[in-house]
């Protein structure tokens, strides 16, 4: 898959992020309004920047991390890249509806009923496996605390990309998940209970990663080989979506995107958006207990296995071993 040049979409996306601090807080003081989910989010982070440089710290002590943490680039690596370039049949629209007097409950109700949802331009039958052509990354608790520092938090599910395998591989579900070469460091604890082929290095020609095996059962019936192709048809990719008002109004949005591989044609977009809930840290920010829409979806569902799943269809199940070949 041939990405294409970045350089336009990196400086609308940053200068979007860079833009929120400038624009709206000066809009909320003219007009009376209650703090912004941004404003507080700054002033926290100030706290506790000024906290750690008034005493001295101990040899070897961290102090204020979540204040070092800079807005995600969604374009700093080739896979994110790639899921910019995309163009879908129902893009989101560059005026998002904002208006100045909404206050964040009115903008993410707004952003709710106009923007999100399934959008399902053809399903099908009869598929093995699945390309997860970006798999996330885990967070740390300061970005978890972070306003700019995760690019789509509404997607974002615990877990590393093998755990992520396990939501896909399973007796209703595909024979194999396959992901592009990863660094994959599985905790000395959790050895235990897993198949040491998951923390097996690639051999040198190695370009992708391979889940099969799983019986939904035995976390250790999950295997992973190496390979330097992929033998999966459709693949799923995921970006946030970034525009001036959101992230000052506590909002992100985040698109997955599932895709025919040999064509890049879109086969179904699932948008969504996640408000901060009011939590009592400093900066105001948590994301994994925000509020969400579409609703009614549970934290790992976030991820989208069910969306991926009810699109692109897997073989039906007859009870075999689920095994690479």
């Amino acid at each position: 898959m041939k990405m294409r040049s970045d350089q336009i979409v990196r400086g609308i996306i940053l200068l979007g992020l860079l833009l929120v601090p400038m624009i709206v807080p000066s809009e909320a003081g003219i007009l009376g309004k209650k703090e912004t989910p941004g404003e507080r989010f700054r002033k926290g982070i100030e706290k506790i920047r000024q906290a750690c440089e008034s005493r001295k710290l101990d040899p070897g002590e961290v102090c204020g991390e979540v204040s070092k943490l800079k807005p995600a680039d969604p374009l700093a690596t080739e896979e994110g890249r790639f899921a910019h370039s995309i163009k879908i049949p129902d893009p989101v629209s560059e005026d998002s509806g904002y208006k100045p007097e909404m206050t964040s409950q009115e903008y993410f109700d707004h952003l709710c009923k106009t923007e999100a949802g399934e959008f399902i331009y053809r399903t099908v039958e009869n598929v093995e496996g699945i390309y997860m052509m970006r798999p996330r990354k885990e967070a740390t608790d300061e970005e978890l605390e972070h306003l700019y520092a995760l690019e789509d938090p509404y997607g974002y599910t615990t877990g590393t990309s093998a755990e992520q395998a396990f939501g896909f591989i399973r007796p209703d579900g595909y024979r194999y998940v396959e992901t592009p070469l990863l660094e994959v460091r599985v905790p000395s604890w959790k050895k235990r209970y897993r198949d040491s082929s998951l923390s097996a290095p690639p051999p040198a020609k190695a370009k992708y990663a391979r889940y099969f095996g799983f019986d939904a059962r035995n976390m250790k019936s999950m295997k992973m080989e190496y390979d330097r192709s992929l033998r999966s048809r459709y693949g799923f990719t995921w970006r946030g979506i970034s525009r001036p008002h959101d992230r000052e109004m506590g909002i992100v949005g985040g698109e997955l995107i599932i895709l025919e591989l040999a064509s890049n044609d879109v086969v179904a977009v699932r948008r969504g958006f996640i408000k901060s809930s009011n939590v009592k840290n400093l900066t105001g920010v948590w994301w994994l207990k925000g509020q969400v829409c579409p609703g009614g979806l549970g934290r790992a569902e976030h991820g989208g296995d069910n969306f991926v799943l009810k699109v692109v269809k897997p073989v039906p199940s007859k009870g075999e071993h689920y095994g690479s070949r």
